[in-house]
């Protein structure tokens, strides 16, 4: 306790404190030593002051800059993930700092460092589970593709080898049926861009220089559409008269007039456009009825 005194003396350097604690001009660069005997001086004043006042304020913030180092500690095991940097670790890690600041009691005669850990890892892992995933997966699944990877790396050691499906299920005491799901899932986690180089292999040509996956990716064919309103339409097309198939045949295959057609069968323009209002209301309904 003199070194954190002497230290505080020091740091203090004719500046006046806050209240009964030392002035600490960067909390940030006190070492993680004096910063674990430091923070118990500053917790239990900190108990003592009321919430919204600065001296509370002071005590609070010189306390999340002095623990940032359990932050970056934490944060480092999460660095080989490959898709998240040191500053957003640690801005997340941050608010799982700053919640078990504000729920630690020294009556429970525990470490700090040992109560704030699980806080801050628990944050870093919601941030890479709700935001790094490419497509979204249950939690379960999230869960096992992290299980898969270690059982993976542990057999690849122990086999000199790739582990199969079979041999990996047996290490997790899973079914094969799960272990498939987890590794399907686990394809959800990143996602290629459309715009990177093709691969020649995958793409089944012997050049694609200069080709990206999206100039593969085939389109929307009209057509289609085309060939399934014409397959709903025959058996439709059935169930009217002759006179209605041929009225229909004539305006929409031979594209003739109206009047051309009632000079054909004899009637009035009027007729034709009748008979044809209604021969098409009854395959328009038919067409929704089968859809």
């Amino acid at each position: 306790m003199k070194h954190v005194e002497a230290l505080a003396s020091a740091q203090l350097d004719s500046q006046v404190g806050v209240g009964e604690l030392p002035w600490i001009e960067d909390a940030g660069k006190v070492a993680p030593k004096d910063a674990r005997n430091l923070s118990k001086l500053f917790f239990d004043r900190l108990q003592l002051l009321e919430e919204g006042t600065r001296e509370h304020q002071y005590a609070r913030n010189t306390l999340i800059e002095m623990n940032l180092s359990l932050v970056r500690f934490a944060g480092r095991r999460f660095m080989n993930r490959g898709d998240g940097d040191m500053e957003d670790i640690v801005q997340v890690g941050s608010v799982g700092l700053i919640k078990a600041i504000d729920r630690f009691d020294l009556s429970r005669e525990v470490e700090f460092s040992t109560f704030a850990i699980p806080y801050v890892v628990g944050e870093i892992k919601r941030y890479f589970r709700d935001t790094t995933w490419a497509v979204h997966v249950p939690r379960r699944l999230q869960e096992l593709r992290v299980d898969l990877a270690k059982a993976k790396e542990e057999l690849a050691v122990v086999l000199d080898r790739d582990p199969t499906v079979k041999e990996v299920a047996e290490h997790m005491e899973l079914s094969e049926d799960e272990v498939i799901e987890g590794v399907v899932a686990a394809n959800g986690y990143t996602a290629g861009s459309l715009d990177m180089a093709a691969d020649a292999g995958e793409a089944g040509l012997a050049q694609v220089e200069g080709r990206t996956v999206a100039d593969f990716i085939g389109e929307p064919d009209p057509g289609m559409e085309t060939v399934e309103d014409l397959h709903c339409l025959n058996p439709l097309l059935g169930r009217h008269t002759d006179r209605e198939r041929r009225i229909i045949e004539m305006r929409f295959g031979q594209e003739m007039t109206q009047s051309q057609i009632g000079e054909v069968l004899g009637v009035s323009q009027m007729q034709v456009s009748r008979l044809l209002s209604c021969t098409l209301a009854k395959l328009r309904t038919g067409m929704v009825a089968d859809d």
